[in-house]
Parts: structure tokens; C-alpha cells; sequence
């Protein structure tokens, strides 16, 4: 209660946690917003019995939004998809690399870029869900979802949810300009944790009626709260390389000497590597609706829970874990800021041999630490596979839940000791500490 009081004494904290979540209501309340021209009654029950599918991952991470055929129902992934693709092009393109080296300026027309290619990829996806909604007429034993098929239902659909998809965009930038955390993840964070209710009285309602053991249901949540513990765990995992400042002479004074340390997160890429992998593995559905050659057999042999698909969500984690890690940590930069400071690692020359020390040791944990993410990310799915589970339940929406709840909760710590109020890791706060590898 001691932290809650201390926030609402900062007016400007106070401020921030009221927007964010005042933008994020305002999410919610467009979910319920539905594209002209459909009947979503219809497609609840489509979804109803497709919730294990990638269909079901899909309306995951829209928040609800495709059951209810909203206007946001290709959610905030056309623009996760879009980052994706310029951070690939900014390994390989030469003029992205100076872009991304040009600092604040550079990164304000990366960010632009982005946009168009969100806007770019929402009017492809937006075209493949109106030609998926039209092949459901005549298929479905619940009825026709689209009252009148044809162009004119297609280019409303398109441009309905390409400007929910940019909204939702805009949300998310306001949220992590003007309010706390990162704003795409929040709003991922909002549409997965806004479904949870339905989804446990639907669990608990299967076992009532006997079409799923109570055993199973115990082994189920045992898995969820071990999987959930080994997040905190890991997310707040460090290696803390030991810094030393040198002593330097100001007149008749010493200043430096401090012993300090740099700490480099076991998992340093965070949740953005299965949302990636996630974002484009939602390709082939798409692909699939557009009438492309092979991706129907494609999407037919990808299917949430079976092997392949474990397989290669496994591999496409792993390289995101490396690959987002080298794109936003770049250790020679560190050993450069280092050696201005008057500061080296005790045992380690300055300049190169501090980079390559710090890439050596950065390599190594990011191996335990892609392993932990892809292991996290695909076992409860076998669960779900195995024990009949009602409802989308996998990793990737645990990792995402805790992941981004612990980082807002530090950008809320952060604030409060600047202010020198108790923050949530205070004595008698909850203890969110950094673990040691």
C-alpha cells in the first residue's frame, strides 16, 4: 500500500499510469468496433471451434479483436512484421546502417519507414482476410459471414482495418512517448490478459461437464505457475561484469577509483523474439487466403502443436534471440563509452580486447538465454496438444504477460527512486531483484 501511496504523490507518474491506461481502454473499446458488412455472431462460433488453431493464436494477439471481426482485428502485427523486415535490411542495406548510426535523427526516419511498411503490409493482410471471410460463406455449418461478397466488401474491409491497425500504431507510440513502458507491448500484453477470464471459466466449465479431467487441469496449471516462476527467473537473470574507474588528480583532489559493474541480462532481447517468430508464422495463413502457390499444403502441414511447427518456431526463436541482440547491443560501442570514462574491465587491455571480451561472454549467455526462450515457448504448447486444453495456451503468451509486466514495473521503480520514494523493490515492496548467473 506504501508503494501505491508514494506513486500517487508524483504528479507526474500519476499522469503517466493514467494515460497509459487510458489509451489502453481505448484499445479495448475498439475491439467491439465491427467491420462493415459481417456478422460476427457467426464467426464467434467458427472461432469457438478453431481456438487451438492458428486462428486461435492469431485472435491471441489481436486482443480478441478477429472473433469479433473488429475493425482491429489484424492487431498491432502488421507493424511488429514491418520491424522485423527493416531490421533484416538494416544488417544488408548500407544506407538503414547509417541511419541507425545517425542516432536520435536516424532513428526518427527509421521509424517512419516502419509506418509505411505497416500500412504497406496491413493492406496485404487486410485483402487476405476479406478473401478468407468470403471463403467461409457456404463452408460454415453456422451460416454466411459476409452479408454481400465482392470488391466493395474487400476494399472496406482493407480499408477498415488498415486504419484500425494504424490507429492501434498510434496508441502504442503515444503510450510509449507519454506514458509508461513500451506501448506495442502493452497492448499485446492488454489483448492477452483482457482473454484469460473467459478462457479459465471455459476450462472450468469443461471440467464441470467431465470433457476434461481434473487431473489434467491440475497438471495444467502446475505447468503454467513452474513456467511462470522460471520467466522471473530468467528475465531478471544478470551477468555483472566488474568496471573500474581510474584515479585521476583535480588540483589537491583524487576523483575515481569507484568499483562499479556492467550488467548484461541473460535474456537480452526480451519478448520481442517469439513475437517476431510468432508475427511470421502468420504469413502462410495470409498467403494462403491470397491463393498463393503452395502455401495452402504449407499452412496445412504448420499447424499449432505439431512438430514441424515446434520445430521451426524453436530455430526462429533461437536466431531472433541472437539477431535482436547484435542489432541493440553493440559491445563495441560500450568499450568505446568505457574508455572515455576512465573506466576497464580489472585484467582486460582498453579499446578491442574489452569489446571482444564483452561480445565472448555476451555469446555465451545469449546461448542459455535462446534456449530458455525457445524451451518456454514451446513446451506448454505440447500441453495444450496433449490435455485438450479449451483455449490458446503457450508460452509465447506467458513470456509476453510476465515479461512485460516486470519491465513496466521497473519504468515505475525507476521513477520513484529517482524521486527517492520506496520503489517496488523497497523493503517492503515486492521484491523484483536481478539474479546473478
Amino acid at each position: 500500500m506504501s508503494v501505491i501511496a508514494n506513486i500517487a504523490k508524483i504528479p507526474e507518474l500519476r499522469r503517466r499510469l493514467l494515460f497509459t491506461l487510458g489509451m489502453v481502454a481505448i484499445y479495448r473499446v475498439g475491439i467491439f468496433v465491427t467491420t462493415p458488412g459481417v456478422d460476427r455472431n457467426v464467426m464467434r462460433r467458427i472461432m469457438h471451434d478453431s481456438s487451438a488453431s492458428f486462428l486461435g493464436m492469431f485472435n491471441l494477439f489481436s486482443g480478441g479483436a478477429l472473433m469479433q471481426l473488429s475493425i482491429f482485428a489484424l492487431g498491432i502485427m502488421p507493424y511488429v512484421s514491418a520491424s522485423i523486415i527493416l531490421s533484416l535490411m538494416g544488417v544488408v542495406v548500407k544506407p538503414l546502417e547509417e541511419l541507425r548510426k545517425e542516432g536520435e535523427a536516424g532513428q526518427r526516419k527509421i521509424n517512419q519507414y516502419t509506418r509505411y511498411g505497416t500500412v504497406m503490409l496491413s493492406i496485404i493482410q487486410g485483402f487476405g482476410i476479406a478473401m478468407y471471410l468470403e471463403g467461409l460463406n457456404g463452408s460454415s455449418a453456422y451460416g454466411d459471414v459476409v452479408a454481400d461478397p465482392g470488391w466493395v466488401f474487400r476494399l472496406i474491409t482493407i480499408i477498415s482495418l488498415t486504419t484500425g491497425t494504424a490507429f492501434i500504431m498510434w496508441l502504442g507510440e503515444q503510450i510509449t512517448e507519454r506514458g509508461i513502458g513500451n506501448g506495442i507491448s502493452l497492448i499485446i500484453f492488454a489483448g492477452i490478459v483482457a482473454g484469460l477470464p473467459d478462457a479459465l471459466f471455459l476450462t472450468f466449465q469443461q471440467v464441470k461437464i467431465g470433457q476434461m479431467k481434473p487431473i489434467d487441469m491440475l497438471i495444467v496449471a502446475f505447468v503454467a505457475v513452474l513456467t511462470t516462476s522460471v520467466i522471473v527467473f530468467f528475465e531478471r537473470a544478470q551477468r555483472r561484469l566488474p568496471i573500474q574507474y581510474a584515479k585521476r588528480m583535480q588540483g589537491k583532489q583524487v576523483y575515481g577509483g569507484q568499483a562499479s559493474h556492467l550488467p548484461l541480462r541473460v535474456n537480452m532481447s526480451g519478448v520481442i523474439p517469439p513475437i517476431f517468430t510468432s508475427s511470421l508464422l502468420m504469413f502462410p495463413v495470409t498467403l494462403a487466403n491470397l491463393k498463393v502457390p503452395g502455401m495452402t499444403w504449407l499452412n496445412n502441414h504448420i499447424q499449432t502443436g505439431n512438430w514441424v511447427y515446434l520445430t521451426i518456431f524453436a530455430v526462429m526463436t533461437i536466431f531472433f534471440c541472437f539477431f535482436y541482440t547484435a542489432v541493440t547491443f553493440q559491445p563495441v560501442e560500450v568499450a568505446e563509452n568505457l574508455k572515455k570514462q576512465n573506466a576497464f574491465i580489472p585484467g582486460i587491455r582498453p579499446g578491442k580486447a574489452t569489446a571482444d571480451y564483452i561480445d565472448n561472454v555476451l555469446t555465451r549467455i545469449t546461448v542459455g538465454g535462446a534456449l530458455y526462450v525457445a524451451a518456454v515457448c514451446t513446451v506448454p504448447t505440447l500441453l495444450q496438444s496433449n490435455y485438450e486444453v479449451p483455449f490458446y495456451l503457450g508460452g509465447t503468451s506467458l513470456m509476453i504477460v510476465v515479461g512485460v509486466a516486470l519491465d513496466t514495473a521497473q519504468q515505475v521503480d525507476s521513477h520513484l527512486i529517482t524521486r527517492h520514494y520506496e520503489g517496488l523493490t523497497g523493503p517492503t515492496g515486492s521484491r523484483i531483484r536481478g539474479r546473478k548467473t
